[in-house]
């Protein structure tokens, strides 16, 4: 019985990884190459500073942590760059980040979605790991999305062509 909770457990979570990146990517088709390190102030992150520290994060939390390998995350670089990626490499490595945390997370047993382990300064089972991962990509995802609006003035199509006012059955 824990097996099959934890198989679907991780398939929603993978299904919600999957969502985001799709929504990520629909925005990139969106931006000319000069968009993605645009402020809009001082106090706000580019789209390539939210790229990198999605990367960074899921990295430290999801590979690192249910991967059980060592935590080299420099958070401080991934809101100071200003350049260095094109909008290709930027989607490329968040692309294969999230491919890497999918493969960690369908490796971990029952026992290592359970396991309590420090992560950030934060105490989190695998499952919680998990869950921050999700959200914490949804999020930005949405940011993304939102900076994305903002700098084209249109809408970007993510459910196009599904009814969404289908009632529940």
């Amino acid at each position: 019985m824990n097996e099959e909770i934890a198989k679907e457990f991780k398939e929603q979570i993978i299904y919600r990884l999957d969502e985001s990146i799709r929504m990520v990517s629909s925005s990139f088709d969106q931006l000319a190459e000069d968009d993605i390190w645009k402020r809009f102030n001082e106090s706000s992150n580019s789209i390539g500073n939210l790229i990198l520290h999605l990367c960074g994060n899921i990295t430290q939390y999801a590979i690192a942590s249910l991967g059980n390998l060592e935590d080299k995350r420099d958070r401080y670089a991934e809101f100071e760059a200003t350049e260095g990626f094109s909008k290709a490499q930027l989607l490329s490595k968040l692309n294969n980040t999230v491919k890497q945390a999918k493969t960690t997370l369908l490796d971990c047993s029952f026992s290592e979605l359970m396991r309590k382990r420090e992560v950030q300064g934060f105490t989190f089972s695998g499952i919680g790991i998990a869950i921050h991962v999700t959200e914490h990509l949804s999020y930005h995802t949405g940011q993304i999305a939102f900076w994305t609006k903002q700098l084209k003035n249109k809408d970007l199509g993510f459910y196009d062509g599904m009814d969404l006012n289908i009632k529940n059955k």
